[in-house]
């Protein structure tokens, strides 16, 4: 049996509700107009798969910097799903409400994604690292 000092991608709790949540959008996008299966619907299922699947590529990389860049890459990834499905309230085809949940649940990934990069962040040395990383746990408030 061979130690590892990382975690395996499918472990990682963030990369579970990114991929939960690709499934429910692939889903949601089957009710949309037909012209919307190469344009919005497309783009929407393309992104929300992009941020775990950005996890997953880079997540066995020997480099700290390379997982930092693939937790990055994760994050905007979301961000441009919550565009696209911003973009899907205003044509009509999600409900305000309906958008303000997969918003919500896409900012909680989206936090859970700067935690994982203040995480690998500290592996870095002091000296290379982009910015001062504090040691001290951060406590968020649930608002």
């Amino acid at each position: 049996m061979t130690y590892k000092s990382y975690l395996e991608v499918e472990v990682l709790d963030v990369y579970k509700m990114l991929c939960q949540l690709h499934i429910e959008v692939c889903n949601l996008t089957k009710t949309w107009p037909k012209e919307e299966k190469y344009e919005l619907g497309s783009q929407v299922r393309r992104s929300s798969n992009s941020a775990p699947a950005q996890l997953a590529e880079k997540n066995d990389d020997r480099h700290i910097r390379n997982k930092i860049e693939g937790v990055n890459r994760s994050r905007g990834e979301a961000n441009e799903t919550i565009h696209h499905l911003f973009m899907a309230k205003l044509k009509g085809y999600i409900t305000e409400k309906a958008y303000r949940k997969f918003r919500a649940r896409y900012k909680e990934c989206i936090r859970m994604l700067n935690g994982l990069e203040r995480t690998l962040e500290r592996k870095v040395p002091e000296r290379d690292r982009r910015w001062q990383v504090s040691n001290e746990l951060a406590i968020y408030s649930q608002n």
